[in-house]
């Protein structure tokens, strides 16, 4: 490893977090596996089923608004009350701690599908062999590697809030809570130990799966397959059938074109929630200077690539 990539790196992740980082990959995954039978035998209720759209689109929207576009891209500004809120509700996505979540991010704009990105597909050349380990990498590999993108040059402002520093720490309780939570609801809703059960496993671990999978699907899927409408210096594509399931993240391109904007889906026919999302928070006076895409930039963006 060059130097120039060395320095990009902090300390490496600690062997009971990276444990516990395959703990987090695995297990969900397991119980994504069982889903098919076990939803066919005797394990899925419309109580189950409401309860793990509930709990994956307000996750989802806390790692998508709360820490992709309003804490790495600053695209608004918003109160404490809500930073918090979205950072404590992305963390129960369980993609990471926050400082990691959000270094990672920025360090992978800065290096976007060069040497330095943590989870570019085209790494490792353009043979299909190369492509499929570049998918496997960028995908779900990088994960699993202990080294952690330096913070004190990717995120100097998250390490200097408070707030943002103990919700870091609460990384391990959210986690429970967003396991438990669903369980909770499921056996006092149902009044039953099946019903917390079956909450549990469908609102708990193949909802976090889901999630991860969608989420990882914008790092590997849209750096590789999609169009790409807007001059963008990277091979970041939009991907439409991931919009809904990914809350509007994989307009991809546009989002590499033009990282702070609030809104990803820019052109007719483009759903994004995130954005959304947004727009209330704004109309409620709890966002403000949000940084929404002009006509102009966006028909600039457009010619460029032309």
């Amino acid at each position: 490893m060059v130097a120039g990539v060395k320095s990009l790196l902090g300390h490496k992740r600690p062997i009971p977090a990276h444990v516990a980082v395959y703990a987090f990959v695995i297990i969900p995954f397991l119980a994504l596996l069982a889903a098919v039978p076990f939803a066919w035998g005797w394990g899925l209720a419309w109580l189950d089923v409401v309860l793990a759209a509930t709990f994956y689109t307000v996750t989802c929207l806390g790692a998508t608004v709360g820490f992709h576009r309003y804490f790495t891209h600053g695209a608004f500004k918003a109160r404490r009350w809500l930073r918090i809120a979205l950072a404590v509700v992305g963390s129960m996505s369980v993609q990471g701690p926050i400082l990691h979540w959000v270094a990672d991010h920025r360090r992978h704009h800065a290096f976007s599908d060069k040497e330095g990105d943590p989870h570019s597909p085209w790494l490792f050349g353009t043979s299909p062999l190369a492509l499929v380990r570049g998918f496997w990498h960028a995908h779900l590999g990088w994960i699993l590697d202990r080294n952690l993108t330096n913070q004190e040059r990717f995120a100097p402002d998250m390490l200097a809030d408070r707030d943002m520093r103990i919700v870091h720490r609460l990384f391990g309780p959210l986690t429970i809570v967003t396991l438990a939570l669903p369980a909770v609801l499921g056996g006092l809703i149902s009044w039953s130990w099946w019903g917390a059960i079956t909450a549990f496993f469908w609102a708990g671990l193949v909802r976090v799966t889901a999630l991860h999978h969608i989420t990882w699907s914008v790092n590997s899927v849209c750096h590789m397959i999609g169009d790409r409408p807007f001059a963008a210096r990277d091979r970041s594509a939009n991907f439409w059938p991931l919009a809904i399931l990914s809350m509007g993240e994989s307009w991809h391109n546009l989002h590499h074109a033009d990282p702070t904007s609030a809104r990803h889906g820019v052109l007719p026919g483009q759903i994004d929630i995130s954005a959304r999302l947004i727009w209330l928070f704004e109309k409620a006076g709890w966002a403000w200077d949000v940084r929404w895409p002009t006509r102009e930039r966006v028909a600039r963006l457009r010619l460029q690539s032309a």
